[in-house]
């Protein structure tokens, strides 16, 4: 295979995010929560795959007329936060004007991180939170915190997006990522299993949830407060 179909192909498969998002969209529809998740948890397998699959086939110079960086943001834009908010109102996570407040402070505030063209650090870490409201959502769909406390999360989450606070990448932030990377896989692992299991209560995959979801919300910050020594 040359070298413009090999790019040409990771266009393909950044592409296949856009059925996955319908599929998600379709469950949801239907109130298929754990079908709707599931869905996203392989969207987001497939996001976390197409980036260094893109680098190291130089999408840019071999198959430029794609713009893989549109591409991703359109499907992230879908199955990062335009179906998770979606999922939270219509489940009823968030009753009555909690989840009126939680959808648009959402969609709202993610549109403008989207375009925001100082999301990335230096270190290839991110300023803010990177709008990942998929993770977010499943985690609550697991363990269904009261709903004050879920619209409490939303808006300090939604409230760093616009801070400078560090956010790690679990792939491309090099610092830590000999655990940062178990740690994310491991976090599509136990989101899997728990919508596998239609999130039965009691099921160990969600506290694994939890821990996994406070590391990568929290890496970042304590970087930050315990810089390397050069």
């Amino acid at each position: 295979m040359t070298a413009r179909l090999k790019a040409l192909s990771v266009h393909l498969f950044t592409a296949t995010g856009a059925v996955l998002s319908m599929l998600a969209m379709l469950a949801a529809a239907d109130e298929k929560w754990s079908m709707m998740l599931l869905w996203l948890v392989v969207a987001l397998a497939v996001d976390g795959i197409d980036g260094p699959l893109a680098r190291h086939y130089q999408v840019k110079t071999y198959w430029p007329t794609y713009d893989g960086v549109t591409l991703d943001l359109i499907i992230d834009y879908l199955t990062y936060v335009f179906i998770p908010a979606f999922a939270l109102f219509q489940s009823g996570l968030l009753p009555g004007w909690t989840g009126w407040c939680a959808i648009i402070v959402i969609t709202y505030a993610s549109a403008l991180y989207f375009v925001d063209t100082r999301m990335k650090t230096k270190d290839n870490s991110f300023a803010g939170f990177p709008a990942c409201w998929n993770m977010v959502v499943i985690v609550f769909f697991a363990i269904t915190p009261n709903f004050y406390l879920m619209l409490a999360i939303i808006m300090v989450l939604a409230g760093t997006m616009f801070t400078n606070l560090k956010f790690i990448h679990p792939v491309r932030t090099e610092r830590w990522r000999w655990l940062s990377l178990p740690m994310a896989l491991a976090w599509v692992g136990f989101a899997g299993r728990a919508a596998w299991v239609d999130f039965a209560p009691g099921e160990i995959a969600h506290w694994g949830l939890v821990v996994t979801s406070l590391y990568l919300l929290l890496a970042g910050v304590v970087q930050e407060l315990f810089p390397e020594r050069r």
